[in-house]
């Protein structure tokens, strides 16, 4: 059985979890990373995605965050959310508003630095809407 661990989920509206778990799947900015007990020390800036938690019961969720900062040490792993809702309580009307939004800052973009964030920002949520609401 693996290890368990502290792990906090924070959005600048409330607590979402504060937990012992076995495993979390982070969306980092380089790519998705799982995080275990003892994981070495790092800080990392993480991507709209979805945050998979293994509990330390085994019972397992899921939320979806639309960026901010993981810290991790060997003992806790605390997730500073813009913002983020458990997977259930996502609406379609919502991520579509994002997304329009993010549509909308690329077409206002000057700088090709500005641009590109755009861009990136953009297929981020798009690859999002894909993987959690289905057509």
């Amino acid at each position: 059985m693996a290890e368990a661990f502290h792990f906090e989920l924070v959005s600048p509206e409330r607590l979402l979890l504060s937990a012992e778990v076995t495993e979390v799947v982070i969306p980092g900015s380089e790519g998705y990373m799982t995080v275990m007990a003892r994981h070495a020390p790092l800080m990392t800036t993480i991507k709209p995605g979805v945050i998979r938690v293994k509990l330390a019961d085994g019972k397992e969720s899921s939320y979806v965050v639309f960026g901010g900062f993981a810290d991790v040490s060997q003992e806790i792993c605390t997730i500073l959310a813009e913002s983020a809702v458990h997977v259930d309580e996502l609406n379609r009307e919502e991520l579509q508003r994002r997304i329009q939004d993010a549509r909308e800052d690329l077409q206002d973009a000057v700088t090709n630095e500005q641009r590109t964030k755009a861009e990136q920002f953009l297929h981020q949520l798009m690859t999002l809407e894909g993987s959690i609401l289905p057509a």
